[in-house]
């Protein structure tokens, strides 16, 4: 029933086996299956050593110690956590075999396998659910709970949604699902389950701490952090729905340049290329990209290329990656992607496909000057989501789709190194756990633009960062936008105000109504694809305009500041926009908090979040704090009412 071997404690019964083992700093790994032997697969916790346990074994029950966390498995297999000997989590059972308060009859056990025709396990494990607990983290969800308690989230990605199954407890606990595995993850008032559709064996792990900064760090030190910053890329990011032109991208610099605006980065959109997947420039409309990039450069601005994953039946590139097996597969259909052509969708779960593309794009980008990539379709995207038509090399999607993400980033960071560069920063549209390490910026996709869809971008923004991804960023204003809505001026303003305190300022969206002519006729390049309205800071309007120019200008003068608090998160694992409780976590109205933030440990950031507001009130905790548009000093530990015109955020800055 229990054994010791190689310093881990395993547990047999019944058919399954669980392994439990000392992991990173006063963490635990849990594993569970009912295989002959465990998969060599380590997902997030690839290249983490294990560390000496304390293991002792008794007739009824075995424990296992790392540090302050440590766990008791009973002779039947409930397993239950404990930081310093203080119960904090525990898997949920109601069966007549077992010693419970609870109702017996319910034959409910922690962890559920149900076999899947011709394979493995749905599987689901069942946590007790604690009165009065918080939870965060988990990635980016297109809803407005900064507390997770009482939601049901999927675990699989999409557009505007990303699954990195990372959970920080108020109790002191962080909870990492270790499982790409499509699923579900409830966190009930009555029960917390874990769900995934496929797969071969359960794979979880926990830390204990005093405060989430420990727990951070521990998570972090393990799964990996992100690379430094660069300061390059600190300010303004200028982009739109499409610069369909080398012309016109540069006549934008150009007019920032003019203006006196520094603009860090410029970014060329979708089908700049004759097809999907030939990843190069259509020479009709960008006959020098060398000559452009090197005129960019000489304005102190980066430029930045779309890259999809998508390949079209007519791609150049697409028979040899269908002979070297270097697309996903799909089990029904010949196709994954539909928008604007007929393709299939590289494999990044495959290294050879991941050098593949690389390749290509240090030909078509890197060999012009591009440094920056803009990983778009990084879900990646499909026209239906059937999660189980698709094939990976690195198994179905059911049990490894959510990975997709990390691999992708991985390409690129990777080729980026290889090939010399330091200053990596690439934009992608979906993370998994880990991918912070791989230099991705997560953007929040194609959101709509509402002050509904502003409040979840609130939301997601903070609990990505809990999850380890502190790189991240929105379509200032939303992608699907109707800029002549009488309301979007004071979106527009709200939503800037508050991008100038994200990890990442970036303009970007499909500003609309558009009826824009399309530059040709042909039915490939970038000449038939359509194109939004204009999208600079001086396209709304001359008072618009001065907010944002100020903004920036804030935003520019800040950069030390910020690229002291991007060090942190390299260093530490630490989020750039905070929750209020991560850096307060012994005040109790912090943990109440959930319309204000920190950005860095020094400035608290309100922003107004609902239309018509011009006033709110903020939570200032135990100090002394000034609010920087005025100067004016308040002790904190007190609630105090703040103006908040249309044209200024709250911010305070922490003395």
């Amino acid at each position: 029933m229990f054994s010791e071997k190689d310093g881990r404690l395993y547990f047999r019964r019944q058919g399954e086996t669980v392994c439990i083992a000392a992991q990173g700093r006063n963490g635990l790994r849990v594993r569970a299956t009912r295989a002959p032997s465990f998969a060599e697969e380590d997902w997030a916790l690839a290249g983490a050593s294990y560390e000496g346990a304390e293991i002792e074994i008794g007739e009824d029950e075995a424990s296992i110690a790392n540090g302050r966390l440590s766990a008791k498995i009973s002779r039947l297999g409930q397993i239950r956590f404990y930081r310093d000997g203080a119960p904090v989590l525990e898997e949920y059972y109601r069966c007549y075999e077992y010693d419970t308060p609870h109702t017996p009859a319910l034959r409910v056990v922690a962890r559920e396998y149900r076999p899947t025709v011709g394979g493995d396990y749905a599987f689901t494990l069942r946590f007790e659910s604690a009165d009065g607990e918080k939870l965060y983290g988990m990635g980016q969800y297109q809803q407005p709970y900064l507390d997770l308690k009482g939601c049901t989230l999927e675990l699989a990605q999409r557009n505007t949604q990303v699954s990195v199954p990372f959970l920080l407890s108020s109790r002191g606990y962080g909870f990492l699902w270790n499982n790409p595995a499509i699923g579900r993850a409830v966190f009930g008032k009555n029960v917390t389950e874990w769900h995934a559709e496929s797969l071969k064996q359960c794979d979880c792990w926990l830390t204990v701490g005093d405060t989430p900064k420990e727990i951070m760090e521990a998570y972090t030190e393990l799964v990996g952090r992100a690379p430094e910053f660069p300061e390059n890329a600190l300010g303004l990011w200028q982009c739109k729905l499409r610069y369909r032109t080398q012309e016109e991208v540069l006549s934008v610099a150009r007019e920032y340049h003019r203006r006196g605006i520094p603009l860090d980065v410029i970014v060329i959109d979708f089908f700049h290329w004759p097809r999907q997947g030939d990843w190069k420039f259509d020479p009709r409309y960008w006959s020098d990209p060398a000559a452009m990039v090197k005129e960019l450069a000489s304005y102190g601005t980066r430029c930045m290329v779309s890259v999809w994953p998508t390949v079209d039946k007519k791609s150049e590139n697409f028979f040899e990656m269908r002979e070297e097996g270097l697309l996903i597969r799909p089990e029904r259909g010949t196709q994954c992607f539909d928008f604007l052509g007929d393709s299939y969708i590289y494999d990044a779960t495959n290294p050879e496909a991941r050098r593949y593309i690389w390749e290509k794009c240090k030909s078509g980008y890197v060999s012009s000057g591009i440094d920056m990539f803009w990983l778009d379709e990084a879900e990646p995207e499909y026209t239906v989501y059937d999660f189980d038509n698709y094939r990976y090399y690195a198994g179905t999607q059911l049990q490894a789709g959510n990975v997709y993400p990390r691999c992708h980033a991985q390409a690129f960071y990777e080729g980026q190194r290889a090939a010399g560069q330091k200053d990596i920063c690439n934009l992608a549209r979906c993370a998994w756990v880990g991918s912070q390490k791989y230099a991705a910026v997560v953007w929040s996709g194609d959101i709509y633009g509402n002050f509904a869809s502003l409040r979840d971008q609130f939301a997601a923004g903070l609990n990505i960062g809990m999850a380890g991804i502190p790189w991240w960023t929105t379509d200032i204003g939303g992608f699907f936008v109707d800029v002549k809505n009488p309301g979007y001026r004071e979106l527009l303003l709200r939503w800037f105000e508050f991008a100038a305190f994200c990890p990442v300022l970036r303009m970007h969206g499909d500003k609309g109504p558009s009826d824009i002519p399309a530059l040709d006729d042909r039915e490939y390049g970038g000449g038939f694809c359509h194109t939004g309205l204009p999208n600079e800071l001086w396209s709304f309007g001359d008072d618009v305009y001065e907010v944002l120019k100020r903004y920036t200008m804030l935003r520019v003068s800040m950069k030390p500041y910020i690229a002291e608090t991007m060090r942190e998160a390299s260093e530490k694992g630490y989020p750039v926009m905070r929750t209020m409780f991560f850096e307060f976590p012994e005040d109790a109205r912090c943990w109440q908090a959930e319309d204000q933030y920190m950005f860095g440990g020094k400035y608290l950031v309100a922003p107004v979040l609902y239309e018509g507001v011009r006033s709110r009130k903020v939570y200032l905790p135990a100090g002394k704090w000034r609010d920087i548009r005025d100067g004016r000093e308040y002790e904190g530990g007190k609630e105090i009412e703040t103006a908040a015109p249309l044209e200024e955020i709250p911010v305070f800055e922490r003395l």
